[in-house]
């Protein structure tokens, strides 16, 4: 059973949270008034000690009730920001933090097993790593919300750095407390729903403020460490502007504009550095020998003022800034907002770009001892051109093979191919599907009509080739198959290509050119037990073969969320685990490299967790240095939001990728057959649990949308996408986000724990069990996020949820069940890892839930309050926002939540 409160260590609270904390006290009190001061610190005390356990059980005074509806919108608001504030301080002491979790130490563990950097850098040479922001809608807080809280942390570095006043002389302290004034009267929601422009215009904010600076300064910090200069292997990706399964809002309009708009932030960037570096690369020819290459950049570059006839450098620097605004204006449709005063050809390419950035730092090293040419202003723009290019990010297509299908059938029977695609066995389309993409004939014309929905999907693929065109195959070059269960559907993405030229048929040996990769996405537990051989099958088709070994590599995007809603979470992670270690055989017979895209979520039920340790626990032999992961909603505020921020978790993801690509097996192979039979026998009984209850428990749909707040979440401007796929209630059809993020405001968060507790009782080598938590690393990271989950949830302020439900019998019936496979969990966990009370290891992480506990309660209980009057018919507004204001709060201390 849970061990009480009383026995727990107290909580040490961090001193940035005791500073932001009495400020955010301070600013209450100046603009809320001293009344909601008082009231808000008596909440927090009452709650803070029933935390404790200072007063007994029948203490239930929480004043809550003391609140008017004007009061709960400001207290919500008080505690909210809270919250963000020590979210805040917590990133900047690193408390997620991992060991090992940059380059240099995962260089000397790696040493330790007798691996040297010449095998590092052979792994780099080949790698690939990328982190590809989506915009799934979890992230609850507007950006204004978050770029105060920015400020904040850039404002707590000038603090570390002992300053007193900020560079514009204002005190520092004053400072802080004004961007927190700030906070306290910035609307916190958003009053129109968000489309995908809005979404395009956040990301962006982060490619131009955080990654664009950022991978150039990693980069030249490893090239220190490996004592050679690596190739780009670390990149980013993005969803933003291609990914339309179930989003009718993205079409061919977005694509175009996600592309165009990142054109122009990737090379305005270039612009702004080339314009920097004219000023700084002042070198005479009176002064320094100046090579040939660079002076003939200076001849070529038109720039004849009489001040600069002896300043080649500068001169070479206004011929590239002169070509590079020629491109801005091509690609972008423009000028720059610095025009150059010179004529220049442009760029067909960044490579060509790269050159001339070269010739010049060339010819900086050969002055005195190098060091000009070394890092600095021009190294960094030389890596950044190799690592953005023209097009800032790969963005990626993503449709739903329903679609697919629907469209290629109306194609084949306008075409008079095929009356009936659909209605085919997958025999008959393959051979079909093979039969079109043999010959580059296009199935579509522009005389023939189609539905809205087939005209749509053209044109999508028409501006992905387009963009090619203008930006180059860099900036589109996976195209996402959303439940993908067969060959065909493979195949049918490629036949929607070919009507644009992104296939094309190989003439006599030479083998088709796939311009854009087609990417299954195994998603259910099903699809993931059919990936080997649906992958076997498609490798084994001849003109796929010659397109694979020409690429070099296939990917294959394994999903976390739905397979974690069709079979709870330990069989999720299981099946997970054991499909990618079964695709490693085809692949390697196939003779080609694996590459996995893990489509993770934020909360442990969609895979959230350690990315650091998530990428160790992979099995042996499935990363080998390539590996793409989402990174969704509010995890992008939280692992990019700022500078240091982001690059600390870009190094912990790179050094778990050349730990878990180069570090020997940490178990033998007859531990890893007695470890792999017993994690079939757990999987098997807790997806046996999961299913019966949830989609084998009579009235559990109905139970699970009104005790949660699904019904208000769905109302919530967070995203572009519906919450459903389709107009159904059915548990099936909704998407694994809404899913996750409504259990957790409940504080059930039954995605990331439901069945194991079961398979715990049922498991009867205990022993081994704890063997297993003690050696294995893939069991470590699962019971790690397991173990969080268990403590954020508590079915104590659950229950406060349980009046909402209609039939209060069966709701009871089915929360004791809920209740007491929370205990069975809790109980095996602590006694597979021998702990005596949750996170016993995990001090830092322990602390932080603890500290927030007593500030989410209040705001789950004002949360049903609001849910009931607002279910019983009243319609003041302020109720409505007062729910959402709660949704917002709950998931900000909460922080992986969605």
């Amino acid at each position: 059973m849970a061990t009480p409160a009383s026995t727990t260590p107290p909580v040490t609270q961090n001193p940035d949270i005791r500073y932001l904390g009495r400020i955010l006290g301070d600013v209450i009190r100046s603009y809320g008034g001293d009344r909601l001061y008082r009231q808000t610190e008596y909440i927090r005390s009452a709650s803070v000690d029933r935390a404790r356990g200072i007063h007994g059980a029948d203490v239930v005074d929480t004043g809550l009730e003391a609140l008017s509806l004007d009061d709960t919108l400001s207290f919500v608001r008080g505690f909210m920001l809270f919250s963000m504030l020590a979210n805040l301080a917590e990133d900047r002491q690193g408390v997620a933090a991992d060991p090992d979790a940059d380059v240099e130490s995962a260089i000397e563990r790696l040493a330790s097993h007798g691996i040297d950097r010449d095998a590092v850098l052979a792994l780099l040479n080949n790698a690939l790593i990328v982190p590809v922001l989506t915009a799934h809608p979890t992230e609850v807080r507007r950006k204004s919300m978050i770029d105060h809280k920015n400020r904040i942390a850039d404002l707590m570095l000038l603090k570390d750095a002992g300053r007193s006043e900020t560079d514009d002389g204002e005190d520092l302290d004053e400072a802080i407390a004004r961007q927190i004034a700030l906070l306290w009267q910035t609307r916190p929601l958003r009053r129109q729903k968000l489309f995908v422009q809005d979404e395009i215009d956040n990301v962006l904010t982060y490619f131009q403020d955080v990654f664009l600076p950022v991978l150039p300064a990693l980069y030249a910090r490893w090239e220190r460490v490996l004592g050679v200069r690596p190739p780009s292997f670390l990149r980013v990706g993005n969803w933003i502007g291609g990914d339309r399964d179930g989003n009718p809002f993205v079409q061919a309009p977005q694509l175009r504009s996600a592309l165009a708009r990142g054109c122009e932030a990737a090379v305005g960037y270039y612009l702004d550095a080339l314009h920097a570096l004219g000023a700084e690369l002042s070198l005479s020819t009176e002064l320094a020998h100046v090579p040939d290459g660079v002076l003939a950049l200076a001849e070529a570059s038109g720039d004849t003022s009489p001040s600069r006839q002896d300043e080649p450098y500068r001169r070479a620097i206004s011929g590239i800034y002169a070509r590079l605004a020629a491109t801005y204006r091509t690609m972008v449709g423009h000028e720059p907002p610095r025009p150059s005063r010179l004529k220049g050809e442009p760029y067909a390419q960044p490579g060509d770009l790269r050159r001339d950035l070269v010739t010049v730092a060339q010819g900086l090293a050969g002055e005195g001892d190098g060091a000009l040419a070394t890092g600095g202003a021009l190294g960094r723009l030389i890596r950044a051109v190799e690592t953005f290019g023209f097009h800032l990010a790969t963005l990626d297509m993503r449709q739903n093979s329903d679609v697919h299908e629907r469209v290629v059938t109306e194609l084949l029977k306008v075409a008079g191919v095929q009356d009936d695609y659909a209605a085919l066995d997958e025999y008959a389309r393959i051979a079909l599907l093979r039969r079109e993409l043999a010959s580059n004939r296009p199935l579509g014309t522009r005389f023939s009509e189609y539905s809205e929905e087939t005209a749509s999907e053209l044109a999508i693929v028409q501006a992905a080739a387009d963009a090619h065109r203008i930006y180059g195959p860099g900036c589109i070059s996976h195209y996402i198959i959303s439940k993908a269960e067969s060959v065909s559907d493979l195949l049918e993405v490629n036949l929607l290509l070919k009507e644009a030229g992104l296939w094309r048929t190989g003439k006599g040996d030479a083998p088709a050119q796939a311009a854009i990769m087609a990417v299954p996405l195994f998603e259910t537990i099903a699809d993931l037990e059919a990936a080997p051989s649906i992958m076997a099958a498609y490798f084994g088709l001849p003109e796929i073969a010659g397109v694979v070994r020409e690429r070099g590599h296939q990917e294959v995007m394994i999903g976390y969320s739905d397979s974690n809603k069709d079979g709870g979470y330990m069989t999720s992670t299981w099946s997970l685990y054991q499909a990618s270690k079964a695709l490693a055989p085809v692949f390697e017979r196939a003779g080609t490299a694996m590459q996995l895209f893990h489509g993770r979520g934020g909360a442990v039920g969609r895979g959230g967790g350690s990315s650091f340790a998530a990428i160790q626990a992979q099995p042996k032999g499935t990363v080998q240095g390539r590996i793409r992961i989402t990174e969704q909603g509010e995890v992008i505020a939280a692992k990019f939001g700022t500078r240091d921020v982001a690059m600390t978790n870009l190094e912990a993801m790179t050094s778990a990728t050349l730990l878990a690509s180069l570090e020997p097996q940490g178990i033998s192979d007859r531990d890893a057959a007695r470890f792999t039979a017993a994690m079939d026998e757990l999987s098997k009984s807790a997806f046996s649990a999961y299913r019966d209850l949830v989609y084998g428990t009579e009235g559990f749909k109905e139970f699970f949308r009104q005790l949660t707040p699904i019904q208000e979440i769905s109302g919530l401007k967070i995203g572009s996408r519906p919450a459903s796929r389709t107009k159904s209630t059915r548990i099936e059809d909704l998407r694994a986000i809404p899913w996750v993020f409504s259990w957790s405001q409940a504080r059930v968060m039954l995605p990331g724990w439901y069945g194991m507790g079961l398979a715990f009782e049922a498991f009867r080598d205990k022993a081994l069990l704890a063997d297993m938590a003690q050696c294995w690393s893939f069991l470590q990271s699962a019971l790690a996020n397991l173990e969080m989950v268990l403590a954020k949830s508590d079915l104590g302020i659950a229950a406060h949820y349980l009046p909402l439900v209609e039939d209060q019998a069966a709701g009871g019936a089915i929360f004791d069940r809920i209740r007491q496979g929370w205990e069975l969990t809790h109980d095996g966990l602590l006694a597979a890892t021998g702990q005596s009370r949750l996170l016993e290891r995990n001090p830092k992480l322990d602390e932080s839930i603890r500290l927030r506990l007593p500030y989410i309660e209040p705001l789950n209980l004002l949360q049903v309050e609001l849910m009931k009057r607002h279910r019983g018919g009243e319609d003041d507004p302020r109720i409505k926002e007062g729910i959402e204001l709660s949704i917002n709060a709950i998931a900000t201390a909460l922080r992986n939540s969605g």
